[in-house]
Protein backbone atom coordinates (compact mmCIF):
# COMPACT_ATOMS: atom_id res chain seq x y z
CA UNK A 1 0.00 0.00 0.00
CA UNK A 2 2.99 2.31 0.99
CA UNK A 3 4.53 1.98 -2.70
CA UNK A 4 1.29 2.09 -4.35
CA UNK A 5 0.16 5.44 -2.52
CA UNK A 6 3.98 7.05 -3.22
CA UNK A 7 3.23 6.18 -6.77
CA UNK A 8 0.18 7.94 -7.00
CA UNK A 9 1.99 10.90 -5.09
CA UNK A 10 4.46 11.22 -7.43
CA UNK A 11 1.73 11.17 -10.62
CA UNK A 12 -0.01 13.54 -8.84
CA UNK A 13 3.08 16.18 -8.91
CA UNK A 14 3.81 15.57 -12.18
CA UNK A 15 0.14 16.38 -13.21
CA UNK A 16 0.71 19.35 -10.93
CA UNK A 17 3.37 20.35 -12.76
CA UNK A 18 1.83 20.62 -15.76
CA UNK A 19 -1.39 22.00 -15.01
CA UNK A 20 0.76 25.02 -13.48
CA UNK A 21 2.77 25.55 -16.44
CA UNK A 22 -0.78 25.51 -18.60
CA UNK A 23 -2.00 27.73 -16.72
CA UNK A 24 1.06 30.24 -16.75
CA UNK A 25 0.95 30.22 -19.78
CA UNK A 26 -2.81 31.09 -20.82
CA UNK A 27 -3.54 33.39 -17.88
CA UNK A 28 -0.84 35.97 -16.28
CA UNK A 29 -2.34 36.60 -13.06
CA UNK A 30 -2.59 33.49 -12.27
CA UNK A 31 1.03 32.75 -13.51
CA UNK A 32 2.45 35.58 -11.07
CA UNK A 33 0.40 33.73 -8.32
CA UNK A 34 1.81 29.96 -9.14
CA UNK A 35 5.17 31.83 -8.71
CA UNK A 36 4.10 33.16 -5.46
CA UNK A 37 2.54 30.75 -4.14
CA UNK A 38 4.61 27.92 -5.12
CA UNK A 39 3.98 23.93 -6.11
CA UNK A 40 0.74 22.61 -5.95
CA UNK A 41 0.27 20.74 -2.76
CA UNK A 42 -3.29 19.18 -3.87
CA UNK A 43 -3.07 15.64 -2.51
CA UNK A 44 -7.19 13.81 -3.24
CA UNK A 45 -7.48 10.95 -0.50
CA UNK A 46 -9.05 8.12 -2.92
CA UNK A 47 -8.86 5.22 -0.49
CA UNK A 48 -11.32 6.48 1.70
CA UNK A 49 -14.86 5.26 1.72
CA UNK A 50 -17.12 7.19 -0.75
CA UNK A 51 -19.67 7.12 2.33
CA UNK A 52 -17.50 8.37 4.60
CA UNK A 53 -16.59 11.27 2.37
CA UNK A 54 -19.76 12.09 1.84
CA UNK A 55 -20.59 12.06 5.54
CA UNK A 56 -17.40 13.89 6.17
CA UNK A 57 -18.76 16.89 3.36
CA UNK A 58 -22.59 16.79 5.48
CA UNK A 59 -20.74 17.24 8.95
CA UNK A 60 -18.87 20.12 7.09
CA UNK A 61 -21.52 22.33 5.41
CA UNK A 62 -21.91 25.72 6.96
CA UNK A 63 -19.37 25.13 9.67
CA UNK A 64 -15.36 25.87 10.16
CA UNK A 65 -13.13 22.85 10.10
CA UNK A 66 -12.77 23.16 13.85
CA UNK A 67 -16.37 22.18 14.82
CA UNK A 68 -16.94 20.20 11.94
CA UNK A 69 -14.11 17.68 13.57
CA UNK A 70 -15.44 17.83 16.88
CA UNK A 71 -18.25 16.67 15.63
CA UNK A 72 -17.18 13.87 13.68
CA UNK A 73 -14.98 12.37 16.14
CA UNK A 74 -18.09 11.94 18.49
CA UNK A 75 -20.05 10.47 15.97
CA UNK A 76 -16.94 7.99 15.53
CA UNK A 77 -17.01 7.08 19.17
CA UNK A 78 -20.49 5.99 18.95
CA UNK A 79 -19.07 2.82 17.18
CA UNK A 80 -16.70 2.09 20.16
CA UNK A 81 -13.53 1.72 18.22
CA UNK A 82 -15.01 -0.11 15.27
CA UNK A 83 -14.17 2.32 12.88
CA UNK A 84 -16.03 4.54 11.06
CA UNK A 85 -19.87 3.74 10.94
CA UNK A 86 -21.03 2.63 7.74
CA UNK A 87 -24.40 2.95 6.18
CA UNK A 88 -25.99 0.18 8.35
CA UNK A 89 -24.78 1.57 11.16
CA UNK A 90 -25.95 4.96 11.01
CA UNK A 91 -29.69 4.19 9.90
CA UNK A 92 -29.47 1.37 13.43
CA UNK A 93 -28.62 5.01 15.15
CA UNK A 94 -31.09 6.81 17.45
CA UNK A 95 -31.60 10.75 16.97
CA UNK A 96 -30.57 11.26 20.23
CA UNK A 97 -27.01 10.30 19.75
CA UNK A 98 -26.42 11.74 16.48
CA UNK A 99 -28.15 15.46 17.99
CA UNK A 100 -25.56 14.96 21.21
CA UNK A 101 -22.71 14.45 19.00
CA UNK A 102 -23.62 17.77 17.30
CA UNK A 103 -25.79 17.22 14.37
CA UNK A 104 -28.71 19.05 13.27
CA UNK A 105 -32.04 17.53 12.41
CA UNK A 106 -31.52 18.80 8.76
CA UNK A 107 -28.35 16.96 8.98
CA UNK A 108 -29.46 13.68 11.01
CA UNK A 109 -32.16 13.70 8.06
CA UNK A 110 -29.71 13.78 5.33
CA UNK A 111 -27.18 11.19 6.95
CA UNK A 112 -30.43 8.98 7.09
CA UNK A 113 -31.08 9.48 3.20
CA UNK A 114 -27.23 9.17 2.48
CA UNK A 115 -26.94 5.66 4.39
CA UNK A 116 -30.75 4.64 2.65
CA UNK A 117 -29.24 5.62 -0.93
CA UNK A 118 -25.87 3.81 -0.34
CA UNK A 119 -27.81 0.60 0.64
CA UNK A 120 -30.20 1.15 -2.47
CA UNK A 121 -27.70 1.49 -5.03
CA UNK A 122 -28.94 5.44 -5.55
CA UNK A 123 -24.91 6.34 -4.42
CA UNK A 124 -22.37 4.74 -7.22
CA UNK A 125 -19.91 2.33 -5.99
CA UNK A 126 -16.25 3.36 -6.85
CA UNK A 127 -16.04 1.13 -9.27
CA UNK A 128 -18.94 2.67 -11.13
CA UNK A 129 -17.61 6.11 -10.43
CA UNK A 130 -14.41 5.92 -12.25
CA UNK A 131 -16.58 5.32 -15.77
CA UNK A 132 -18.83 8.10 -14.83
CA UNK A 133 -18.29 11.90 -16.18
CA UNK A 134 -18.27 14.50 -13.61
CA UNK A 135 -21.57 15.91 -14.17
CA UNK A 136 -22.83 12.64 -14.17
CA UNK A 137 -21.53 11.91 -10.88
CA UNK A 138 -23.55 15.84 -9.76
CA UNK A 139 -26.40 14.82 -10.94
CA UNK A 140 -26.45 11.46 -9.41
CA UNK A 141 -25.25 12.54 -6.03
CA UNK A 142 -27.68 15.56 -5.30
CA UNK A 143 -30.42 13.03 -5.31
CA UNK A 144 -29.50 12.26 -1.89
CA UNK A 145 -30.98 14.75 1.12
CA UNK A 146 -28.97 18.30 1.73
CA UNK A 147 -26.36 17.24 -0.49
CA UNK A 148 -25.92 20.17 -3.29
CA UNK A 149 -23.48 20.63 -6.26
CA UNK A 150 -21.02 22.28 -3.96
CA UNK A 151 -20.48 19.21 -2.18
CA UNK A 152 -20.05 16.88 -4.89
CA UNK A 153 -17.74 19.38 -6.41
CA UNK A 154 -15.25 19.02 -3.23
CA UNK A 155 -16.16 15.14 -3.55
CA UNK A 156 -14.93 15.07 -6.81
CA UNK A 157 -11.31 17.49 -6.40
CA UNK A 158 -10.53 15.78 -2.80
CA UNK A 159 -11.91 12.08 -2.89
CA UNK A 160 -11.76 11.55 -6.73
CA UNK A 161 -9.12 13.73 -7.78
CA UNK A 162 -10.70 15.29 -10.51
CA UNK A 163 -8.41 17.79 -12.89
CA UNK A 164 -11.32 20.11 -14.26
CA UNK A 165 -13.48 21.09 -11.53
CA UNK A 166 -14.49 24.75 -11.05
CA UNK A 167 -16.71 25.32 -7.97
CA UNK A 168 -17.42 28.79 -8.57
CA UNK A 169 -20.23 29.33 -5.92
CA UNK A 170 -17.68 28.42 -3.11
CA UNK A 171 -17.05 31.48 -1.02
CA UNK A 172 -13.17 30.89 -0.95
CA UNK A 173 -12.90 30.68 -5.05
CA UNK A 174 -14.50 33.99 -5.13
CA UNK A 175 -12.63 35.63 -2.43
CA UNK A 176 -9.41 34.39 -4.10
CA UNK A 177 -9.88 35.78 -7.34
CA UNK A 178 -11.19 39.10 -6.08
CA UNK A 179 -7.92 39.27 -4.46
CA UNK A 180 -5.56 37.42 -7.17
CA UNK A 181 -7.32 39.91 -10.00
CA UNK A 182 -7.39 42.71 -8.04
CA UNK A 183 -11.14 43.98 -7.66
CA UNK A 184 -12.58 46.26 -5.48
CA UNK A 185 -15.87 44.02 -4.82
CA UNK A 186 -16.95 39.95 -4.70
CA UNK A 187 -17.13 38.24 -8.07
CA UNK A 188 -20.17 36.82 -8.84
CA UNK A 189 -20.01 32.94 -9.89
CA UNK A 190 -20.60 33.61 -13.22
CA UNK A 191 -17.74 35.89 -13.87
CA UNK A 192 -14.99 33.75 -12.24
CA UNK A 193 -17.20 30.57 -14.12
CA UNK A 194 -16.52 32.64 -18.09
CA UNK A 195 -13.01 34.10 -16.74
CA UNK A 196 -12.03 30.31 -15.85
CA UNK A 197 -12.91 28.77 -19.24
CA UNK A 198 -9.51 29.41 -20.38
CA UNK A 199 -8.15 27.44 -17.32
CA UNK A 200 -9.98 24.65 -18.87
CA UNK A 201 -8.47 21.38 -18.80
CA UNK A 202 -7.34 22.60 -15.22
CA UNK A 203 -9.62 24.07 -13.18
CA UNK A 204 -8.94 22.37 -10.09
CA UNK A 205 -5.70 22.97 -9.81
CA UNK A 206 -6.41 26.99 -10.20
CA UNK A 207 -9.02 26.69 -7.68
CA UNK A 208 -6.35 25.33 -5.47
CA UNK A 209 -4.45 28.62 -5.88
CA UNK A 210 -7.32 30.71 -5.96
CA UNK A 211 -7.70 29.14 -1.95
CA UNK A 212 -3.80 29.84 -1.31
CA UNK A 213 -4.14 33.29 -2.51
CA UNK A 214 -6.78 33.90 0.44
CA UNK A 215 -4.42 32.29 2.97
CA UNK A 216 -1.45 34.21 1.24
CA UNK A 217 -3.80 37.72 2.20
CA UNK A 218 -4.73 36.62 5.50
CA UNK A 219 -1.10 36.04 6.57
CA UNK A 220 -0.43 39.43 5.34
CA UNK A 221 -2.60 40.90 7.51
CA UNK A 222 -1.27 39.16 10.62
CA UNK A 223 2.11 40.32 9.61
CA UNK A 224 1.42 43.84 9.13
CA UNK A 225 -0.73 43.86 11.77
CA UNK A 226 1.76 42.68 14.68
CA UNK A 227 3.81 45.87 16.49
CA UNK A 228 7.41 46.00 16.48
CA UNK A 229 9.81 45.40 18.38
Amino acid sequence: MGNALLVAGLTAMGEHRSAEEYLARVDPVMGRLIRDVGPCTLTPQPRRPLFESLVRAIAYQQLHAQAAESILRRFIALCRGRGFPGPEQVLSMPEGPLRDAGFSSAKIAALRDLAEKTLDGTVPTKRALARMDDEAIVERLTTVRGIGRWTVEMLLIFHLGRPDILPVTDFGVRNGFRIAYGLRTMPAPKRVGRHGERWKPHRTVAAWYLWRAVDRAKGDRSTTGRKKT
